[in-house]
């Protein structure tokens, strides 16, 4: 791999930066693949990561370490067709690279209450959602919102928020000077801001010919946009989150002094960092914390992190919150028995379908709805025609929908062939509404009719690989 002259005698001043050890990882070959457990599917009483067995081929998942800064990230031995693994399908786990983990460690320190308390999170730039899923099992209490400017990407964050199953994540497609009709509302934002990528040159080696320093200043001016339309959201006292991709210093530690010019704010190390390789590092004019990750120092591509918290006095101005309308009675009635607890859920009609809401996010919720351009409210359940609910993907993968359904335990090959959408036997399954289950974990559904089994895989999501 040629790495381009420009970047290393860029780098020669960077904090941790060894120009042979950096040349000689990146002359290595293989991918480092790892992966992120779903806590919401992949319970106690899963089978451990070590004995379970891939489709295609068959042969245990091959993990060979934990991450040492995520409790639920592994890293893999070998890179294997996540396309025929059934649990990838039912959102069991992600894919994700590892430096990116680390957030946990920064919301660890933050918010010592994450998994109890309520916080309203903005991910500002979340697509495909790698961030937005490890938030969702940091704050399962909380508020998510998962917003993505670039409507394809937004398509595809909304795909994977679905697999997630969690309904505690908003996705929204809004410019991030949209947020300013939000003011003081978030007590965090996360920005893993567009960047030149060089982070990931080894993931993507088409990437270099892509790089330029011309290409760094440009991103640079993007970042401090992003930053600069989306501050008024962020509360007094809040914490702001400042992520990238690229090793390169106008993209890292001068936007963090850039930040601390333009805004009043307090840097938060992160402790125990160095520990695992990390740098730690400390912008040149204002002397604020970043962490960069060097993979001839940690097992992982190349990232920045930093925190702080915002300092500056900021009133709370927000639109007043738009109606939203209540599922008639009858259509409660059709899906009350699809859910684990309906009582502490609210059923809002948007078009012709139903989405299932948490009550006590209902404010909050109807306040996004007026501000922004929403992809994904809650948890979709599906249309009520003639008494009953035809139910929508969305409900099967989800965590609210209840384990007292009639379903089909399948094995390996016949959740491939329904990934597939292909016809799967019935065997002895009662008629109606049947889950498709492999290892206890939803797929997705059929319904089972006198004469044939109608396959009801969405056809956006099929496996289209043999």
């Amino acid at each position: 791999m040629h790495l381009p002259a420009a970047l290393i005698n860029s780098l020669q001043n960077a904090k941790g930066f060894s120009k042979e050890a950096f040349e000689q990882e990146h002359a290595l070959s293989g991918r480092i693949t790892s992966i992120r457990t779903n806590p919401f599917k992949w319970l106690q009483s899963s089978p451990p990561l070590t004995t379970y067995h891939l489709p295609l081929p068959v042969h245990p998942l091959p993990v060979s370490s934990p991450i040492p800064w995520c409790a639920a990230g592994h890293y893999l031995s070998a890179r294997p067709s996540f396309t025929h693994d059934p649990l990838f399908h039912a959102g069991c786990y992600y894919v994700q690279e590892a430096s990116s983990m680390f957030v946990e460690q920064i919301i660890k320190a933050v918010y010592p209450d994450h998994a109890t308390t309520k916080y309203k999170v903005l991910d500002l730039c979340a697509a495909p959602g790698g961030k937005t899923t490890h938030l969702s099992a940091l704050f399962p209490e909380s508020l998510i919102v998962a917003n993505e400017v670039i409507k394809p990407r937004a398509g595809i964050l909304t795909e994977n928020m679905v697999k997630w199953g969690k309904g505690n994540v908003v996705v929204t497609s809004n410019d991030a000077a949209d947020f300013k009709a939000l003011q003081g509302y978030f007590d965090m934002i996360v920005a893993d801001a567009p960047c030149s990528g060089s982070g990931m040159f080894r993931k993507d080696p088409d990437a270099i010919e892509e790089w330029s320093l011309q290409n760094v200043q440009l991103c640079s001016k993007r970042q401090q946009r992003i930053i600069h339309d989306s501050w008024p959201a962020l509360k007094e006292n809040g914490i702001f989150i400042y992520a990238t991709c690229s090793y390169s210093m106008e993209e890292d530690e001068a936007i963090l002094d850039w930040i601390a010019e333009a805004f009043e704010v307090e840097t938060i190390p992160v402790p125990g960092a160095t520990g695992w390789g990390v740098v730690e590092t400390v912008s040149d004019q204002k002397h604020m914390y970043g962490y960069r990750f060097y993979p001839d120092k940690i097992k992982g591509e190349g990232f920045f992190i930093a925190c702080m918290r915002k300092k500056e006095a900021v009133g709370e101005q927000i639109p007043k919150p738009k109606k939203l309308i209540i599922a008639s009675k009858q259509e409660q009635k059709a899906i009350a028995p699809f859910l684990t607890d309906p009582e502490q859920f609210e059923l809002v009609r948007s078009n012709d379908e139903i989405k299932v809401l948490k009550k006590c996010d209902m404010e909050d919720l109807a306040l996004l709805f007026s501000a922004l351009y929403i992809k994904k409210l809650g948890i979709k359940a599906g249309r009520v025609m003639r008494d009953e609910l035809i139910p929508a993907h969305d409900l099967a993968l989800s965590t609210i929908v209840t384990l007292n359904l009639e379903a089909i335990d399948a094995d390996s090959e016949t959740a491939l062939d329904y990934l597939r959408k292909k016809d799967i036997p019935a065997g002895n399954a009662a008629r109606g509404w049947n889950v498709v289950r492999f290892m206890g974990c939803n797929l997705g559904w059929i319904k089972v009719l006198s004469n044939r089994v109608n396959n009801y895989y969405p056809s956006p999501f099929r496996i289209l690989k043999h």
